[in-house]
């Protein structure tokens, strides 16, 4: 898919702020520093239209991309950073559950998992919070130009083994670097997105 004019449309922490256009939401939800706005500038060809950071848990709010007026990339505050103040990061969350769990444009969330490591303790208590709303769901294994590309499929295959034992969910691989994996992402989105294209 080619996306002609992306743009930064809103910042949000509560319900009455959502745009109302109806259109579908790609949800990019990951702990903090995996990678969420990279994802969002590599796949649509712009440098910063996701503001990316090298400090973690700079995202505090929900922030929505209008692709085209054909649908939203939602990229969603990280979890699992720990300077934010316990009362920041209860905040936070409340307005993630809030979105997640009754936002009814939501067609997809894309879980970005960081392919170096197991997927922690916070990324499990993700999936599982994922797999509960029953929304449809892609696995990322993101940062893979950080390992050697001989070794990417194996480490796909063992983030599928620890989160998604059963294989019922899609895991693929991706780099911002590396540009080889995007199309397999965006056949994916575009399938999820056919009833509105």
């Amino acid at each position: 898919m080619i996306i002609k004019n992306p743009k930064f449309e809103i910042s949000c922490v509560k319900p009455s702020q959502y745009p109302s256009q109806g259109l579908p939401e790609i949800v990019l939800v990951g702990k903090s520093n995996v990678g969420k706005s990279s994802f969002v500038n590599t796949l649509i060809n712009r440098k910063k239209l996701a503001r990316t950071s090298s400090e973690p848990g700079k995202t505090r709010q929900i922030n929505f991309y209008n692709m085209d007026d054909i649908f939203y990339f939602v990229d969603l505050p990280g979890y699992g950073f720990s300077k934010m103040s316990k009362k920041e990061q209860e905040q936070v969350g409340k307005f993630i559950e809030e979105y997640l769990f009754n936002r009814k444009e939501i067609a997809l969330i894309v879980f970005l998992i960081d392919i170096r490591h197991n997927p922690s303790e916070n990324d499990r208590l993700m999936y599982n919070y994922i797999i509960s709303s029953n929304l449809p769901c892609l696995i990322l294994a993101n940062k893979a130009d950080k390992i050697a590309i001989t070794k990417v499929d194996d480490s796909v295959k063992k983030i599928q083994k620890e989160l998604n034992p059963l294989g019922d969910i899609t895991t693929l691989p991706f780099s911002s670097e590396r540009k080889i994996y995007q199309d397999d992402v965006w056949n994916f989105i575009e399938d999820i997105l056919k009833p509105a294209l």
